[in-house]
């Protein structure tokens, strides 16, 4: 109801609504734009060659694309090129120390960080069209020449390039993070589908009504639980000493930190994900009847027997290893304590240094766990369910987190520029 009440005292304030009037459009462009096709494709072909609803990297693009993927449009790679960039860049800051050193120069730096994203952005979107187009795709091209195949592949990454501004200029002259949002615009296409995906086979008797309602109530239960990991966190007791200076005293208020339950984010799930549908997108180049693809099916997929244990189980161990492994990266406790004892803080009964570190990781790899745990659950039961109740789920696990995720960074966010504007009217 908060969330509510915030919605609509932003909506009768004309600027505000004028950001939100203008994020709207700019979803309603990108929602176009992902049913414009691609020119030199025979939709007969591409839809007999996805037919099954596809297996591989198809599920993740289409995720990211809202379906755009799988019916090849304009942009079907969606911003998935640059979601890559942008983590490899995360990452890189952490290894090489002369990044790292740029990030750490404040606005300019952040500056050079998001150009040298947009370049990796078209450099990636190049190399995946190029691959979707003659590997993917290819039996559905209705010319392989290399003009028909060049128009193809810019097509792809200019409209990898135009999301890529329009996130930009969501972040500018909207509301919330552009990129997200043009994500979560995605996700949100493909549920009207699939509530009539539902409703067709509740008509025909494959599911029954007592079954659409336990994974209703599941879901509520997975969307609160979702709610309650992603604004939970540990709060850590910081002390400060108590400064003299002159005639002055400084200091000596109590603070604390607050460390994230779910620290990485959906990153682990994507990762994870990512990493077991490879196998089942080389099937796409080895052919179905092969011994490979067989093989795949019966062992590494979520649809076969007894692959949808085997799956299940590597999908959540991948989601642990990630989980700590991208928390390693984005959490640094040796800079948090560095930080700490310069500024004269300390946390009660941890000495400053090393003893403050190893206090940190412990609690870190502690809280991690539970998010760990979490998202493996929120990522594996979808598929299970799926399997066991002949439930066409599309709107899976890993895509309620995202929604979930954004929804509540964007109502954050509204908040926030809400609350700015108070205080300059106060001030005025």
């Amino acid at each position: 109801m908060g969330g509510l009440s915030t919605l609509v005292k932003a909506w009768k304030t004309p600027d505000m609504r004028k950001k939100i009037i203008f994020t709207l459009l700019m979803l309603v462009v990108f929602r176009i734009g992902s049913n414009i096709p691609v020119p030199g494709i025979d939709r007969e072909i591409l839809s007999q060659t996805f037919a099954d609803g596809g297996n591989g990297l198809i599920d993740l693009f289409n995720l990211f694309s809202g379906g755009a993927f799988a019916n090849m449009t304009i942009f079907a790679l969606s911003i998935t090129p640059y979601i890559t960039a942008s983590i490899i860049f995360q990452l890189l800051t952490i290894a090489i120390p002369r990044l790292e050193a740029v990030a750490k120069e404040g606005l300019e730096g952040r500056k050079k960080i998001a150009r040298w994203t947009r370049y990796l952005t078209v450099v990636l979107a190049l190399i995946q069209a190029i691959g979707v187009t003659i590997g993917m795709f290819r039996s559905a091209l209705i010319s392989t020449n290399f003009f028909s195949v060049a128009v193809i592949v810019l097509v792809l990454s200019a409209g990898t390039a135009f999301l890529m501004w329009l996130g930009e200029q969501i972040n500018e002259n909207g509301i919330g993070n552009g990129i997200s949002l043009i994500i979560f615009a995605g996700i949100i296409a493909r549920l009207p589908s699939g509530i009539h995906n539902i409703w067709l086979s509740l008509k025909d008797g494959t599911i029954s009504y007592m079954t659409v309602a336990l994974f209703i109530v599941f879901a509520v239960l997975v969307i609160i639980g979702i709610i309650e990991i992603q604004q939970g966190h540990r709060r850590v007791p910081v002390q400060y000493a108590k400064r003299v200076v002159g005639r002055k005293m400084y200091g000596g208020q109590s603070s604390h930190i607050p460390i994230k339950v779910n620290q990485a984010g959906v990153i682990p799930v994507i990762f994870a994900l990512s990493i077991l549908q490879f196998p089942l997108t080389i099937t796409y180049f080895t052919g179905s009847d092969s011994d490979f693809a067989l093989w795949v099916e019966k062992w590494l997929s979520p649809t076969g027997s007894p692959g949808v244990w085997f799956y299940s189980i590597l999908n959540i161990l991948l989601i642990i290893f990630f989980t700590y492994f991208y928390t390693a990266a984005t959490f640094n406790p040796a800079e948090v304590a560095n930080q700490l004892k310069a500024n004269g803080g300390f946390i009660p009964g941890i000495r400053p240094g090393n003893a403050t570190v190893m206090y940190l990781n412990n609690v870190m790899s502690k809280i991690s766990f539970v998010g760990a745990i979490f998202l493996a659950v929120v990522a594996t039961l979808p598929t299970l369910v799926a399997q066991f109740t002949n439930l066409d789920i599309s709107f899976g696990g890993t895509s309620l987190l995202i929604a979930v995720g954004v929804g509540l960074d964007t109502m954050k966010r509204l908040e926030q520029q809400m609350v700015m504007r108070n205080y300059q009217g106060f001030l005025k």
